[in-house]
């Protein structure tokens, strides 16, 4: 097949050419955004799953949906070494560029836009990564207390008080938020607590790995109750089966039975691992419809294209230690995987490798899908393991 016509969009966040099986989720969201503007009781969204999955896709869908209904949305990523309100500050600023489009709005505006000026330069006494540059002066009062828990909620009050005088709502979208420590993620809470409580309308949606649930409830105890928790997964046969074959339909080309199937099997429905299946078989194959043979050679290049990135570069940030920590892991299959059968593979006791587990769990590598449980973030990380790293007691 032509490459240049390649449908298949393998990548970061990369949007598919064809979104299967998570149109309820993209409908219980609007649903609750719009109600949330309208100043009723929803909770916010929080989609929670393993690598590869399409989280992030789908939060920016929900993202693009909000924002194209009125809403205004400022999105933000959270990497491990930025503090919570150094990425607050700027993308705050942008939600209250959006509001004062709206001439109307003067008053509360400006008013939050020195509650913002106010929680910048207060913020960066705690968090020195903190960086503003206002043409508003600070509100004394407000925002300014030196407690960040105290400062954020005043702050995300100004600027929803602006947001409910222009008829809208303003939310958060925040991507990877599993990294946020737990001193800084308490605060976010709390201020969303207090806005659902008040009816001012601020919320938000957010996407993060499996340990995103516990973290967020010893973060607050209210945490179910303020978000739903929306699990993402594998996607069924037959949504797995429109993601990889609607793409190829659209340019005239056709998969057999037997290239479905041993791309379903390869894949295990993650959207992420259809989208290079898809890729590297279309490029493989000489004519359509699609060969069950073109499927098999095209696992090959795709392990080996993951091997080389979508792996390597999550490997390649773990230290010697944790490496041999997957490795074991990885012998013993796909899992959950009990600490003590780890550790036994290891020939170390469960105390003595407890400091590495809990380095993984803190880089996103590994999560507790239950007491004494781990289980890759990964999906197929075992065979990479496998695949590269030889077995080392």
């Amino acid at each position: 097949m032509d490459p240049r016509t390649n449908p298949y969009a393998p990548g970061a966040g990369n949007p598919p050419p064809e979104l299967a099986g998570r149109d309820d989720v993209i409908e219980r969201a609007a649903i609750a955004l719009d109600r949330i503007r309208s100043g009723r009781p929803a909770r916010g969204i929080i989609l929670v799953g393993l690598r590869g999955v399409g989280k992030t896709v789908l939060l920016n869908h929900i993202r693009r949906d909000a924002e194209a209904r009125g809403l205004v949305v400022v999105a933000i990523e959270t990497p491990e070494d930025r503090s919570l309100p150094s990425l607050l500050v700027p993308a705050l600023r942008v939600g209250l560029l959006q509001l004062s489009r709206i001439e109307a709005l003067k008053a509360k505006l400006e008013a939050a836009g020195r509650a913002l000026a106010s929680a910048a330069k207060s913020f960066k006494l705690k968090f020195q990564d903190v960086e503003f540059n206002f043409d508003l002066a600070a509100e004394p009062g407000v925002a300014d207390s030196g407690d960040f828990e105290r400062d954020l909620s005043d702050l995300v009050m100004a600027i929803g008080l602006a947001a409910k005088e222009r008829g809208t709502a303003l939310i958060l979208a925040i991507d990877e938020l599993q990294y946020v420590p737990e001193k800084q993620l308490s605060p976010l809470l709390a201020a969303l607590h207090r806005a659902s409580q008040e009816q001012i309308p601020v919320a938000m949606i957010a996407a993060g790995l499996p340990q995103l649930i516990g973290l967020a409830g010893k973060a607050k105890s209210y945490a179910e109750r303020l978000f739903e928790f929306v699990e993402i997964g594998q996607l069924g046969t037959r949504d797995a089966e429109l993601a990889l074959c609607r793409p190829a339909e659209r340019e005239g080309v056709a998969f057999s039975a037997g290239a479905v199937e041993e791309i379903l099997r390869q894949t295990m429905g993650y959207p992420y691992f259809l989208q290079e299946w898809g890729k590297h078989t279309w490029n493989i194959a000489k004519a359509s419809p699609i060969a069950a043979l073109d499927a098999v050679a095209a696992t090959r290049s795709a392990l080996a294209e993951l091997d080389a990135s979508f792996f390597r570069v999550r490997f390649d940030r773990l230290t010697p230690m944790e490496k041999r920590y997957m490795r074991a892991m990885a012998e013993l299959g796909p899992g959950p995987h009990r600490s003590g059968d780890i550790a036994e593979m290891l020939e170390k006791k469960v105390t003595t490798v407890a400091p590495v587990r809990s380095s993984l769990v803190a880089k996103g590598m590994i999560f507790s899908p239950a007491h004494g449980d781990n289980a890759f973030t990964v999906p197929l990380f075992d065979g990479f393991m496998r695949r590269t790293t030889p077995l080392a007691k």
